[in-house]
């Protein structure tokens, strides 16, 4: 059995703390948008609206929604990939930074950069021990 390095499975845990913490809040945030309401009220903050993309005239959508349900679903598999320490955890992790960067901007989400930055770190600090 291979060991993994710690700062792998850390950047594996980052990952799943954006994935779940950011991608269940697309949910009630469709439902809301399907029935003709606004977004919803998340600990005091509009799910997923009244960021950069409104300023710039990009509502949120359905479709806007559920494109970055599906980044928060990939940001999972990244996790779960570099868990079992796999070279296409780390790739994918790295492409979907500025995918997910263009939505962290929009929404206005301050933690998912921060974390990027660090997974970032411990990816590239381990990058011969991917397989």
């Amino acid at each position: 059995m291979v060991s993994i390095p710690f700062l792998i499975r850390a950047a594996a845990v980052l990952h799943w703390i954006i994935a779940v913490g950011f991608g269940v809040f697309c949910f009630p945030a469709i439902r809301n948008l399907a029935k003709g309401n606004d977004i919803p009220i998340v600990m005091g903050f509009p799910a997923y609206g009244r960021g950069p993309f409104e300023r710039i005239g990009l509502t949120t959508t359905i479709p806007l929604l559920v494109a970055f349900l599906l980044v928060c679903i990939l940001e999972a598999v990244a996790g779960i990939l570099l868990w079992g320490g796999h070279m296409s955890g780390a790739i994918l992790a790295l492409v979907l930074i500025p995918i997910g960067g263009l939505f962290w901007w929009g929404f206005a989400l301050p933690i998912p950069p921060i974390f990027a930055i660090v997974w970032t770190i411990f990816i590239l600090l381990n990058w011969q021990n991917f397989r």
